[in-house]
């Protein structure tokens, strides 16, 4: 059954008129004065009411001006509106804000733009977000607003990071100021070379009003090379928690597989549950059948605690808190001379996992005790660069030793490739030491993008970021990231900013406009395929 249409309802009328005109008269070019020609007329709904604006338009009448009879509107009129939009910028700053700050749907921000006597399609409500999105990223990467925050710091220590939630498609880079917290560059780039990153860093560095005495990210070959050629003799620091986890991956990878066996082999407590619920359900006062619940539901806790790498070995955990369940179970028998029938059950699964997976873990054991002793080091309890480098040094000379002597293959491999990663890493594993202020670790830039998700998913539901993230990322991950940290700071748009916007709408539409071709391919390739060719065959055909 087709869904049935709302009805349409008419534009409120106008309930106050305004008249504009420009303030000055003399042309910029040629200084000439203009002449008055015509008159435009707005229909513009605001949060106040509608306005009907009446607007004097000029042009120049000097025939040898390269302006000649372009039109000149009024100045004010961006300040009510944008070019062709029938909702005002106050419009547009009420759809932020309920969006990014109080992380309203796009049907709620309709509901309450509808009680507000806003009347507007629910579709429209997501253009204009677009456009709030789009305002606030400009406002918010103007140099004059900027340099007030920058110059007292006297300096900016870079963060630079990308996010691609499309393996194949572009990359959103993010060029962030750790001091400040300010996002200084946000692009989306189908090629992440060497190249074009360090094009971005030129970029933000000739528009800062100080100087970029520091730079942290990843270890990706691409962005050293960038750093290095945008910005030569800057301290580089590489992220230490991207350099343990490249370098501990097959020490986790040893980790998950004894996760994995030893937890096929403890999925047998369901049906121990499900006959304690039923003894519950019969008697509630069942002391027994609550004691098994209880133990069956620590160990779910331990087998649902995952951990991250590179310093939460999961298998490790899940192996020592099943370990702690069986010797608890053993000292009850022990004392007790027996447990009951259900606690004896779960008590032969957990021995007989653990027994049949004993042999997997003290590699695991070994590996990850080398990992956290390097992570110990470079925390770094107040030393200088060259102690640490020092102390360090002599660890690895330590594990080269063990992996040479070690009997164990899997020990062997985890070690040497450890190495191998940290010969890659070493030039910048210590800049963070030499240069105040350079963190350790780009977390902090990873953690926006994680809050940007987070926050996204509160509104929408989304759970991972959408690939709209990357087509709009250098307007939307700006805004919202603005208008949650500094909600009072409004939306401030500099004069002649039209301008400015126009081309970033016209650089994000160029990229949904990639997506859509794509779109169109994989809907109907043959239709698709089929509109190349004629356009193919028409370039061909003689002028």
């Amino acid at each position: 059954m087709p869904k049935p249409r709302r009805p349409r309802r008419p534009r409120p009328q106008p309930d106050r008129a305004l008249y504009l005109a420009l303030v000055l008269r003399e042309c910029p070019e040629c200084q000439s004065r203009t002449a008055a020609d015509y008159q435009n007329f707005r229909t513009v709904t605001t949060l106040d009411g509608t306005i009907r604006m009446t607007l004097l338009i000029r042009r120049c009448p000097n025939l040898d001006c390269s302006r000649f009879l372009r039109p000149y509107r009024p100045e004010a009129e961006p300040h009510f509106a944008l070019p062709y939009h029938e909702f005002g910028l106050d419009v547009l700053t009420l759809v932020g804000r309920l969006r990014h700050a109080e992380h309203r749907s796009i049907p709620e921000i309709h509901r309450e733009l509808t009680r507000r006597g806003v009347l507007l399609a629910e579709r429209t409500v997501t253009n204009l977000l677009d456009r709030y999105d789009e305002l606030r990223a400009l406002a918010s990467a103007d140099p004059k607003r900027l340099e007030p925050l920058l110059r007292p710091q006297g300096r900016v220590i870079l963060a630079i990071d990308g996010l691609q939630p499309d393996v194949g498609h572009e990359v959103l880079w993010i060029l962030r100021d750790c001091l400040s917290g300010e996002i200084l560059l946000a692009r989306s780039l189908l090629s992440s070379s060497a190249k074009d990153l360090a094009g971005l860093i030129t970029q933000v560095q000739k528009a800062l009003p100080v100087p970029i005495t520091g730079v942290v990210s990843d270890g990706r070959d691409s962005l050293r090379k960038a750093v290095k050629k945008a910005l030569p003799g800057v301290p580089h620091q590489l992220c230490h928690f991207h350099y343990l986890r490249e370098a501990a991956q097959p020490i986790y990878e040893a980790d998950r597989h004894a996760t994995k066996e030893l937890k096929k082999r403890v999925r047998g407590i369901r049906p121990i549950e499900r006959q304690a619920e039923k003894a519950l359900e019969q008697d509630p006062d069942d002391e027994e059948a609550e004691l098994v619940r209880g133990c069956c539901a620590a160990v779910r806790a331990a087998v649902t605690d995952d951990g991250l790498p590179p310093l939460s070995a999961a298998g490790l955990k899940l192996h020592a808190r099943l370990s702690q369940i069986a010797a608890s179970l053993d000292r009850v028998a022990a004392l007790a001379g027996s447990v009951p029938g259900g606690l004896k059950r779960l008590q032969q699964l957990r021995r007989r996992g653990l027994e049949e997976t004993a042999a997997l873990f003290p590699a695991v054991r070994e590996a990850y005790q080398w990992v956290k002793r390097v992570a110990r080091i470079l925390k770094n309890e107040g030393l200088s660069a060259k102690k640490v480098r020092r102390r360090l040094v002599q660890l690895l000379v330590r594990m080269r030793r063990a992996a040479a002597t070690s009997g164990e293959p899997s020990v062997k491999a985890g070690l040497n490739r450890f190495l191998k990663v940290t010969k890659s890493y070493w030039p910048g594993l210590f800049r963070c030491y030499e240069v105040p202020d350079l963190p350790r670790t780009n977390n902090d830039l990873e953690h926006a993008f994680g809050s940007h998700r987070y926050h996204k998913r509160r509104a929408s539901g989304r759970r991972g970021a959408s690939p709209g993230l990357v087509v709009m990322g250098s307007a939307r991950v700006i805004s919202s990231l603005a208008t949650r940290l500094r909600p009072a700071e409004g939306r401030v748009l500099r004069p002649g900013y039209v301008e400015d916007w126009k081309e970033l709408r016209a650089e994000l539409e160029a990229g949904r406009e990639s997506r859509r071709k794509q779109r169109r391919f994989r809907h109907d390739p043959a239709a698709y395929l089929a509109k190349l060719e004629q356009q193919c065959l028409q370039l061909t055909l003689p002028s």
